[in-house]
């Protein structure tokens, strides 16, 4: 595989970036580290999304050229539950999915030919389009984009809307969607796709990927002057906050097979 094109920004800065790439000589992968819907932190040094990032990160890196998706969700499951009983906050966590470490992440292996999809992420796949995208969120998203169209703040409808998120995780999250939490994945809610000539990994920082960084960075762009707080043609739970430069951190990472 050859790297053509690869980027990341965090939203605010590069140092508190929950989105990670990683470039193995078996595996390439972006991993988007779920924004925070509590002040609580497993490490007081960042915000539980990056730290689950980095140790996803970590993980891949030494990961055998022979790991299925299977072994990967297993093992990285195991990793971040090794976090939890470190602290002795396993049984919390159980009851708690917004105070985990949590992350989604889209990964090619080299030698199965292979894209596996863990999470809410997106990918263009010899030229076709998918993503794996959370069922519950568009209308929780729609919530808020008409709370703010009434003329409440962007804030202070995100606030309104986080204890529907933090419900939705709690009966949904590897219930009903798949993602890295550090309890076992919901298998149902992965996907496995082959790939056989060129792979676009990307976060879901971008409303619309496109097949190059250029095409997919000026529709953001775009899309940032048009529609900040996401409440239009796409519509999100969050929106540009004041001082960052977009509203969700990026990843994109373009192979040649």
């Amino acid at each position: 595989m050859i790297i053509t094109e690869h980027f990341i920004c965090g939203k605010h800065t590069a140092d508190d970036c929950e989105d990670g790439i990683v470039v193995s000589n078996d595996f390439a992968a972006v991993i988007d580290g779920s924004t925070s819907k509590t002040p609580t932190r497993l490490d007081p040094s960042m915000k539980n999304g990056r730290f689950a990032m980095l140790l996803i990160s970590e993980y891949i890196k030494q990961m055998p050229a022979d790991y299925t998706m299977s072994d990967f969700c297993r093992g990285i499951t195991l990793r971040i539950a090794e976090e939890y009983n470190k602290r002795s906050i396993a049984e919390r966590m159980a009851e708690h999915p917004e105070e985990r470490l949590t992350a989604s992440a889209i990964i090619y292996s080299k030698s199965r030919k292979e894209v596996w999809m863990v999470g809410d992420c997106q990918a263009i796949i010899d030229g076709t389009y998918y993503d794996n995208s959370k069922p519950y969120e568009q209308e929780i998203a729609m919530q808020r984009a008409t709370l703010i169209k009434n003329g409440m703040s962007p804030k202070e409808a995100r606030r309104t809307i986080e204890p529907q998120l933090i419900k939705a995780m709690l009966e949904g999250q590897n219930r009903h969607y798949a993602v890295i939490d550090g309890t076992p994945i919901y298998m149902p809610g992965t996907r496995i796709v082959k790939a056989s000539h060129s792979v676009v990994l990307a976060s879901d920082g971008y409303p619309t990927l496109l097949p190059t960084l250029k095409e997919s960075e000026e529709a953001l762009a775009k899309h940032l002057a048009d529609d900040p707080q996401n409440i239009g043609d796409f519509v999100a739970t969050k929106g540009l906050v004041e001082g960052n430069v977009s509203f969700d951190d990026r990843a994109y990472i373009k192979l040649t097979l």
